[in-house]
């Protein structure tokens, strides 16, 4: 009996460059499509057509379920049941495929042999027996979400493990991503079994997670602090307060006093402090060169507006006026560390989320430009101290920082938001190493590869759980993401906190790739699942068509639409700055939502005849 797998071209259908395969036992269902001479019909196997020869007189227009008796030398089917639809209730025929595979009826057997036959998915003996022992110790829920799973790891051809079937079944979860995190964090804490290095490392890297804005917050705060040591009319308890704060964090001096706390001393000649220590140490018959190089170098600076770029121009030129004494340059060299310490601090605090980093480097060498730690370490250090308790003074400057950067907020900063979660989640860490500019020094600090070199050491029980668990979430996203041809399905789940506020969000993103194999930004489909702290369970529907969009958003809350109104001529411009239009927005409950029908995307092949199976 030659078989040689042959695959017919169809209207309507796109190719796909595989063939199917068949494993001995396997349980499928198939329609006869065509009868042909000599036996001959066309079988429709999901979304393949096929040729097979019949040893058994069966009816086109019929569908079967039929079984794998052989895979050697080539595929032998056997009629399992009779036509679907013929006076066989989809019981007996389930009882049927049942008894021909020698399994018992469980109400678990049950449940996954109407699933299969319903999605219409091929199955072994073996896999309904591994999915059965899944189920049985679930919940009615959950159960629901196994049966997605299964259909997930049977479509995608994925290993039926237990390891593949947990991800699957926690990347389905939509909320709790906070909660995961939080209870890592205080195991990790209490397990004494981890080197301490270790625990740091991944503490601070949760802590970068879970605090989005905290560089931008960060900043600010930094900013209100030197603004405070620089008003001699601000009471002396709080200056001071200020200054043992920036002094435990390694940002000036130890020996650092109210009246010296700024330093240049070692800043490099390219910065704003090295700039200073230039002028302050040079001979006066060196200063016209040294104010032509200051002046090009403010004009260059692009962190200084043009009113400041003028104002120090100003300065200099009323310097160079005056007769060249040692005094005068000390002078001078005094108020132009003052003037930039002040014109980049208002550079840093104006703009939270542009610029800043630039900007806090240039505050920091006149400062303490000679610290042992980077910008980024002194800033990270900064942030521990924050979520620490404080003094009433420094308190107050954290919170009105906060209250800025909430002030500040945009769609850019959101997006920035969500690039700092899912790069310091490390999800896709995997794929990062693969790139030929990859950072190795920032990945390894991503908390996936973290958690990983985790696993391979001592731990408590109860440590090991949580670190699996968060790992088996972050897999489970990884399982459920992926590509059918040209269709592709992208999910994420980001734990954010936006200031105090947290939001368990969960994207997924359906489209299709063009064939440079970039996304088409003319069709998609974008689901955000939220689960909010005042909201709480919310779902956004955005359908992009040709780059006009449709925004449904169902929450219960009754005056959501009312608050969602004013905010739609605003949501037009911004789609409209990006090349789509606004369609519609609705706003609906639950209630109304209406569930889309379960949809999996098959590509029929290409073919030119042959025989495919016999039956």
């Amino acid at each position: 009996m030659n078989v040689s797998i042959q695959n017919m071209a169809t209207t309507n259908t796109q190719a796909v460059t595989s063939t199917t395969t068949f494993k001995q036992g396997q349980v499928f269902h198939g329609t006869i499509k065509q009868l042909y001479p000599d036996q001959m019909a066309e079988i429709q196997v999901g979304g393949q057509k096929m040729i097979a020869k019949l040893e058994v007189p069966l009816k086109a227009g019929d569908a079967h379920f039929f079984q794998v008796t052989t895979t050697q030398p080539q595929p032998e089917l056997k009629v399992v049941t009779g036509p679907m639809g013929s006076q066989m209730t989809q019981q007996q025929q389930m009882n049927q495929l049942l008894d021909t595979m020698n399994l018992s009826k469980t109400t678990d057997m049950q449940k996954l042999m109407s699933h299969f036959m319903k999605e219409q998915m091929p199955v072994t003996k073996e896999q309904l027996i591994q999915a059965e022992a899944w189920l049985k110790n679930l919940s009615p829920v959950e159960k629901q979400q196994a049966l997605l799973a299964l259909s997930k790891m049977i479509e995608n051809k994925m290993p039926f493990t237990n390891e593949v079937f947990r991800a699957l079944m926690s990347g389905q979860q939509m909320a709790g991503m906070n909660n995961i995190l939080e209870n890592l964090s205080s195991v990790l804490q209490k397990d004494a079994m981890i080197p301490l290095q270790v625990k740091q490392n991944i503490m601070n890297q949760i802590q970068t997670i879970q605090k989005p804005f905290a560089t931008e917050s960060s900043n600010l705060l930094l900013g209100k602090m030197i603004e405070l040591l620089q008003d001699n009319k601000m009471p002396v308890g709080d200056r001071l307060q200020a200054l043992q704060l920036l002094k435990e964090v390694g940002m000036v001096s130890q020996k650092a006093t109210l009246q010296n706390w700024q330093s240049t001393a070692g800043a490099s000649s390219h910065t704003a402090g090295g700039v200073v220590q230039q002028i302050s140490q040079a001979k006066t018959q060196d200063m016209p060169a040294l104010l032509t190089q200051l002046k090009q170098w403010v004009l260059a600076e692009p962190n200084l507006t043009n009113q400041q770029k003028n104002t120090i121009v100003q300065l200099a030129n009323r310097f160079g006026e005056l007769p060249q004494t040692t005094e005068a340059v000390k002078a001078f060299s005094n108020t132009l560390h003052q003037t930039l310490t002040k014109a980049f601090n208002d550079a840093m605090q104006s703009q939270p989320f542009q610029n800043e980093s630039s900007a806090r480097e240039q505050l920091l060498s006149l400062i303490r430009p000679n610290s042992n730690q980077s910008p980024t370490e002194l800033l990270q250090r900064l942030v521990q101290q924050m979520s620490k308790p404080q003094a009433p003074v420094i308190q107050n400057l954290v919170t009105v920082s906060e209250a800025q950067v909430v002030a500040s907020l945009d769609s850019k900063a959101m997006m920035h938001a969500m690039q700092h979660v899912t790069r310091g989640l490390g999800i896709s860490y995997e794929a990062a190493l693969n790139q030929k500019a990859a950072d190795m020094h920032a990945i390894a600090h991503q908390l996936k590869p973290q958690l990983q070199g985790l696993l391979e050491q001592a731990m408590q029980p109860q440590t090991r759980e949580a670190v699996e668990h968060m790992m088996l979430r972050m897999q489970g996203t990884q399982l459920l993401s992926g590509e059918n041809g040209h269709q592709h399905q992208l999910i994420m789940q980001l734990p954010l906190d936006f200031l105090g506020k947290r939001l368990d969000a969960t994207l997924q993103w359906n489209g299709r790739m063009k064939e440079n194999g970039k996304i088409d930004a003319n069709y998609a489909r974008v689901l955000f699942y939220l689960q909010m702290a005042s909201l709480e369970e919310t779902v956004i529907d955005m359908q992009v068509q040709n780059r006009v969009v449709t925004v449904t958003l169902f929450n219960d809350e009754p005056l959501l639409k009312t608050i969602a109104e004013p905010f739609q001529a605003q949501l037009t411009t911004g789609l409209n700055e990006k090349g789509y239009t606004l369609s519609a927005v609705h706003v609906k409950t639950f209630a109304e939502q209406n569930q889309p029908k379960k949809s999996t995307v098959r590509h029929a092949p290409t073919a030119s005849g042959g025989v495919d199976y016999r039956i």
